[in-house]
Order: structure tokens, then sequence, then C-alpha cells
């Protein structure tokens, strides 16, 4: 013989309705949850909830911030440790001086644009047309305080000339001069010398240069100088 059948189910059911008829709710604690959802409420219509990527932005933009702020800071120490650069001559376009004859020799004279208010460059551009057989030019930069050579070129072959500096009557003078049997090919060439100088703009207008040169038709020559600084 078996006993009668179990049912789970309805057991399960008249638990619960069990524990339902025992239970009583705790209204006091239930009205102060009600309360702390309303100040939520009330906090959350004054500033509301911002969406994640606006979040994710605000922060991104704060730290660009911080960081922007520094770099500028390192670049104001950078730029008060290192030397200004200030014109040493006039702006560009009128500190060229010299000559274009109707001749096949033309020169003109001009502060490199690289030089800086502790250091120059004074360059001489030499053109002409025809072959030359014998050059010297000279470059005298007066001694405007301080001024001391670091070096010169040219855009011609070193072992074709001759260097010389000196210093004499309140100038440096820098001395290109062609070597005999060398010859100067038809083009634009350029003389440099370079030099430091006492700190500030220098101005040029003391300075200048010449060239004497022979070609098959006879001798040439050119001169000039540099345009004061402005």
């Amino acid at each position: 013989m078996t006993g009668p059948r179990r049912d789970p189910d309805g057991e399960l059911r008249a638990r619960l309705r069990e524990a339902a008829g025992v239970h009583r709710p705790d209204r006091a604690r239930i009205l102060a949850r009600v309360e702390r959802g309303r100040a939520a409420e009330d906090q959350g219509a004054a500033r509301p909830r911002l969406p994640d990527w606006v979040r994710v932005a605000g922060a991104t933009a704060a730290v660009a911030g911080v960081l922007v702020a520094g770099g500028c800071a390192v670049a104001s120490v950078v730029r008060d440790d290192a030397p200004a650069r200030h014109p040493v001559a006039a702006p560009p376009g009128s500190r060229e001086t010299g000559s274009r004859e109707a001749g096949p020799l033309w020169s003109r004279g001009a502060v490199d644009p690289h030089s800086n208010e502790f250091w120059a460059q004074s360059n001489i551009t030499l053109g002409t047309s025809t072959a030359l057989t014998a050059l010297t030019v000279e470059l005298r930069v007066a001694q405007t305080g301080s001024v001391t050579s670091t070096g010169a070129w040219r855009s011609l072959p070193a072992d074709d000339f001759t260097f010389t500096l000196d210093e004499r009557d309140g100038f440096l003078v820098y001395r290109w001069t062609l070597k005999e049997g060398r010859t100067v090919p038809a083009g634009e060439w350029v003389f440099a010398g370079q030099y430091n100088h006492g700190r500030g703009g220098r101005d040029a207008g003391g300075d200048r240069y010449s060239a004497a040169a022979t070609a098959a038709s006879g001798p040439l020559a050119v001169r000039g100088g540099f345009t004061p600084g402005g």
C-alpha cells in the first residue's frame, strides 16, 4: 500500500501564505527610505548626472589643461634663459647694399638673417658674367664693442684662395685672394665673415666691403656697405 501523494508546490504556496500573514511591514523604515529617495531626486534635479562620455571628456580636458599650463611655464623659462634673436641690421629687404653695374661684375652685402644678439655673419655676394683671372675680396667689420672673429668661409673652393685676418684701424679685416693660376667661373659666389660682438642688436652701418678683379676685358671693381640697424 502506498500513502497519499505529496504536492511540493502546494506546500510551498501554503508556507508563503503563512509567512505573508505573519509579516508586518516596518512603516517607519519604509517612510525613511522614501524620504531619502526624494532627497536624492531633489539633488539630481539641481545637478543632473552627466553621461559617462561627458565625464571622461571633462577629465581628459582637465589633464590636458594642466599639461598645457606646465608646458607654458617650461617654455617661458627656456625663453628667458635663451638669448633673444634680435635683428643685427635693418629688416630683410632693406639691409642689402652694393652695386650692380652694366659690366660683368656686381655685388651686394647683407647681414645674415640667422645672426643674433651675440653673434653675426656678414655676407658678400659677388656676381660675374665672365671668368675672372684675379680676385681679391675684402670685408671690414667695425669694432663696435667686443667684436672677435669666429671664422670665415666662401662658396668657391678653399684651395683656390689665400685667406688672411687682421685687426687694424678699428676694423676686423677679412681678405680672400685668388691664387695665381686659378680662375673664378661665371656665376654668383658668397664670401662670409663670422664674429661675436657685445650683447644687443649690433649696428652694421660702419661695415663695408670691396672687391677687385681682372677679366679678359680688363680690371673690374665693386664696393658697398651694410645698412645700419633700426
